[in-house]
Formats: structure tokens, C-alpha cells, sequence
């Protein structure tokens, strides 16, 4: 059956969301530890949240400190706005995993 031919009152459960819009929601970002990545993050995230604080930005190295994990949150207000910016985050060439 496509999407096309779900009836109208049958909810596409991949349209559905645990997530009450608008909180809190951490995300975790991973790249190699370069000057200037937290803030490339930092700017990407503002973009998406403008109440975003990039002193709230969770850092931590690699045992070898080549890779840095960074745990940003931003105020989530709807699931496209938070596929874009996991979208813009993922295509970041300084960025190498978003979780």
C-alpha cells in the first residue's frame, strides 16, 4: 500500500511523534578536533534555534584527542525543523556523525 493510499483517518505512523514540541533536545555531534569546529556547530545550531547558547555546548575529547564529541541542545519546535537541522549538520564537512 503506498502513502497515497492510506485512508484519511488511518495516521502514518511515520508522521507520528514521541517528541512534545516545543522542548529541550540534546543532540550529539562528532568530528575531528580542528580549530574551529565548536563553533561551525555553534553556528549551525543558532541558525535553527536562535535562543541557542553555544556556552551550553557539552565538549569532550577522544582518549587520543584527535575527535571531539560535542552534545549540543537546542529548543525543539517541530520534527522539520529538526530534519533540517540534522540534515545541515550531517552535511557539514567538518562533521563526521550526528546522533
Amino acid at each position: 500500500m503506498t502513502d497515497s493510499a492510506l485512508p484519511s483517518d488511518i495516521p502514518d505512523p511515520r508522521k507520528e511523534s514521541l517528541i512534545e514540541y516545543p522542548s529541550q533536545f540534546p543532540i550529539k555531534v562528532m568530528g575531528v578536533n580542528v580549530a574551529g569546529f565548536t563553533e561551525a556547530v555553534a553556528a549551525i545550531a543558532q541558525r535553527f534555534d536562535p535562543d541557542f547558547d553555544a556556552a551550553s555546548i557539552e565538549v569532550r575529547s577522544s582518549s587520543g584527542n584527535k575527535y571531539l564529541g560535542l552534545t549540543i541542545t537546542v529548543i525543539a519546535t517541530s520534527r522539520e525543523q529538526l530534519d533540517a537541522l540534522y540534515q545541515t549538520l550531517a552535511t557539514h564537512p567538518m562533521v563526521k556523525v550526528v546522533l
